[in-house]
């Protein structure tokens, strides 16, 4: 089996019987103990309880062969969880020292439709302490690295999951998004990552109003629309939810996106200087696009007040774990430990001002997209740098606690501002740098507008090949 198949290449040979469900386990597993020691992409393995699912799996297979059942989509490939979110039976883990080592009672909503899809769960992956920064480093797991150079970090907090994915150890990886941790990882990492709009893949309770959501990291657009299928179903419980799809976003692959109005612009919000590879990676794909016939105008949008929206964000930014149950406050990293105290002194008139002021900023930055506004997709840099190296982001914690939420500035510069406005963005391993290490491209549509982004992100695939994936 290629060590590199999608999601869906491998789903395809299961049920065409080229291999069983237990085969494939076994394939992953022996890559997870070949690299993960130097990786340390996982920080949860239940190989047992593993292949007992992949046995099921076996079984529904012979069933569907020998009396034409049904057979799930995903039926017997693998997929890790990102260790911020329940799997029953499993302690979830938060990166953090400081949280309850019990295991949870039940999914989170996402693991269930993954499940339901067939997948079979491998294990969890690495995260920094509550999902809060832009690398993947922690007491509780250590330090994960990336397969292009594992002096480098591969982002955060879906670190592990895209480390995992990029080095073979798994076909495709959960992951989450709530200020670019779907779409830094996949940048640093030569990986497609798709951050679905508000409401499109609802969780029990909605993190950080919204702002977050539950996605993958996958080795091409038509994995990351597959699974977006997956785990995107109408939930009608949920408290914002978005308006259905026309049809399946798997069916948007390779659809003709039509001619699109391509706004490009290698600048950020809050100004801070970009890599020339980041920037010339962005034009690269502008001019594919000009030459698939777009038309293509480079200009900045009109952005949010870049020093209100920081403020604003960060006010709720520091809510993002209060609720998660702990054992030990005491133990908390020091960059946590310090949001918690800033959010004892947000009063409900500050955290509802900051909602307040970042919906509005959101209403008139959206209206630039779109049918009725200046254009229909923005195009730029996913990060401001490239990689960085392990152990920079977490510099200087000690003494300033809030350093690596600071030192993830440049990495984050792009991508935030889509969470808060919910809009869907997807970062594209566009180009490799000098140093060999992955450059994304993201691109950003209209409110549930995923559809446009898959038939463009496709569009660009088949036009100009992804780098291959290192083989470790």
């Amino acid at each position: 089996m290629d060590r590199h198949a999608t999601a869906l290449q491998v789903a395809a040979a299961i049920r065409a019987r080229e291999v069983s469900p237990s085969e494939v386990l076994e394939h992953y597993l022996a890559e997870v103990d070949r690299l993960d020691p130097v990786l340390n992409a996982f920080s949860l393995r239940d190989d047992e309880r593993a292949r007992a699912e992949a046995r099921a799996a076996d079984d529904a297979v012979a069933a569907a062969g020998r009396d034409g059942t049904d057979l799930a989509p995903f039926a017997g490939v693998p997929i890790p969880i990102k260790d911020l979110y329940d799997v029953e039976g499993w302690v979830t883990g938060h990166g953090s020292l400081a949280v309850p080592e019990v295991p949870a009672e039940e999914d989170e909503l996402s693991v269930r439709r993954l499940r339901g899809a067939g997948f079979v769960l491998m294990g969890k992956t690495t995260t920094p302490e509550f999902g809060a920064i832009s690398c993947t480093e922690c007491a509780r797991t250590g330090i994960t690295r990336n397969p292009w150079d594992t002096d480098h970090t591969p982002g955060g907090s879906s670190g592990g999951a895209a480390a995992a994915v990029a080095a073979g150890m798994a076909p495709v990886g959960h992951a989450s998004d709530g200020g670019g941790s779907i779409r830094i990882p996949s940048s640093c990492n030569g990986l497609v990552g798709l951050k679905p709009s508000r409401g499109r893949v609802t969780s029990r309770v909605a993190d950080i109003v919204g702002a977050s959501t539950n996605g993958v990291v996958a080795i091409d657009v038509a994995d990351a629309a597959a699974l977006l299928d997956v785990l995107g179903p109408l939930d009608p419980g949920a408290w914002n939810v978005a308006p259905p799809s026309a049809r399946p976003y798997s069916e948007e692959v390779g659809v003709s996106p039509g001619r699109l109005r391509v706004r490009l612009c290698v600048d950020n919000a809050i100004g801070l200087p970009v890599d020339p590879e980041c920037a010339e990676a962005a034009r690269s794909v502008a001019d594919t696009l000009s030459d698939l016939g777009h038309e293509v105008k480079e200009a900045p949008p009109v952005w949010p007040d870049a020093g209100r929206f920081l403020e604003h964000f960060v006010t709720i930014w520091n809510t993002l774990s209060v609720l998660v149950p702990l054992t030990d406050e005491s133990k908390l990293e020091p960059q946590n430990a310090a949001a918690f105290a800033a959010s004892r002194l947000t009063d409900a008139f500050g955290l509802l001002g900051a909602e307040d002021a970042l919906q509005r900023a959101s209403r008139a930055f959206t209206a630039q997209f779109g049918p009725e506004g200046d254009f229909d997709v923005l195009v730029g840099p996913t990060m401001s740098v490239l990689p960085p190296e392990a152990g920079t982001i977490m510099a200087g914690v000690e003494e300033v606690p809030e350093a690596p939420v600071m030192n993830g500035v440049p990495m984050a510069c792009y991508t935030a501002l889509f969470n808060a406005s919910g809009q869907p963005a997807i970062s594209l391993p566009a180009h490799v740098s000098a140093s060999g290490l992955p450059v994304g491209v993201q691109i950003a549509a209209a409110p549930w507008r995923e559809d446009v982004l898959v038939r463009l992100a496709s569009q660009l695939e088949q036009a100009r090949p992804w780098a291959p994936l290192p083989e470790l």
